[in-house]
């Protein structure tokens, strides 16, 4: 056995090492955010663990029911959705929830109340369960800032008031990808130790990237700025070399992928989906902070996408998001209109 070897995995960064760390450079700190990270991260490893045996288990089968954004529901979404509604309501820590497959926002009985409110995607993408593509968990946390009754406008805040954001990716290996403001960094699953370990510290997404994602299926769709941008990707009129086309269709992987190697992922509008089609607050919002904490930027097609303010708890608007110059490519285009 090779003990020098053991001894070096004890001195490994856990997630919930790193978070402490963090902690220590705020004396005021009641380590209640902490708590409340180390229940989301269970959360990932049940939903982790659920995933991998999925196709054993049959929870493959649908769940009959048709969720409120129209997806049919797979066992799994149930699945995940409770377990992260549970983990977060026991973590003490939380007032409201709001979860893309409850029509409503979960309020937090008085005796477990604490001072976040959690906005979450508990399984995106999880129409590719079936063929084995990455899918994963998106999570966005506020502050509250009263003590008063929580009520729904606790949650519909701007981005910009985010504290932090994340999400789970559960693909090839299990990773965490997680910002509480101070940059964004990367932990996997060590499956063996039942730990995420830090494995990309500091995440910077590249200024410029050769890959854009996009679903050209709705190309007929598409306003004028996209229409041009795409094709400005596909026949640089420059000189430059042709973008690369990537396009898995589960939200966390595109992203996971533009936030490593660069490049711009766009979910315009179009005339089929007029408002877009990808959620604000659980999935427009987190992806857009950890984009901008990385160094990159995210865009509505009219605005800065973290300074959106949502009427509706799943309010839906488009998203270009991805390498600082390529976003910005994008903002000329949508100036000229």
């Amino acid at each position: 056995m090779d003990h020098a070897a053991d001894a070096h995995r004890t001195d490994l960064m856990t997630i919930t090492r790193f978070v402490l760390n963090e902690q220590s450079k705020y004396p005021e700190s009641r380590g209640d955010f902490t708590i409340l990270l180390s229940h989301i991260v269970l959360g990932c490893k049940f939903v982790c663990s659920a995933v991998n045996k999925a196709g054993l288990a049959k929870l493959i089968g649908l769940a009959g029911e048709t969720n409120i954004q129209g997806e049919e529901q797979k066992k799994l979404d149930v699945l995940s959705n409770d377990v992260f509604v549970k983990a977060l309501v026991s973590s003490g820590r939380t007032s409201v929830l709001v979860s893309e497959e409850d029509e409503e926002a979960t309020f937090v009985e008085p005796s477990k109340r604490g001072k976040y409110c959690v906005v979450f995607d508990p399984l995106d993408g999880s129409s590719n369960i079936d063929c084995g593509v990455s899918i994963g968990t998106i999570f966005g946390i506020y502050t509250l800032d009263h003590t008063d009754e929580p009520t729904t406008e606790d949650v519909l805040k701007p981005g910009n008031e985010m504290v932090a954001a994340g999400y789970c990716m559960y693909g090839s290996s299990c990773m965490l990808v997680l910002s509480t403001g101070t940059g964004v960094h990367g932990f996997t699953l060590d499956p063996s130790l039942g730990e995420f370990i830090l494995t990309h510290p500091d995440i910077k997404i590249p200024n410029k990237g050769n890959i854009y994602s996009v679903n050209e299926g709705n190309a007929q769709n598409w306003d004028g700025p996209t229409t041009k941008y795409v094709e400005k990707c596909k026949f640089p009129k420059d000189g430059s070399p042709a973008k690369s086309l990537r396009y898995v269709g589960s939200m966390v992987a595109d992203v996971h992928r533009t936030l490593l190697y660069g490049g711009i992922f766009l979910y315009p509008a179009d005339k089929k989906s007029p408002n877009g089609k990808l959620r604000v607050l659980y999935e427009v919002f987190p992806m857009s902070f950890l984009m901008e904490q990385a160094g990159g930027q995210a865009f509505t097609g009219k605005k800065r996408a973290l300074d959106l303010v949502p009427e509706k708890i799943h309010e839906r608007s488009p998203i270009f998001l991805g390498s600082y110059d390529d976003v910005e490519e994008i903002k000329a285009l949508y100036a000229e209109e």
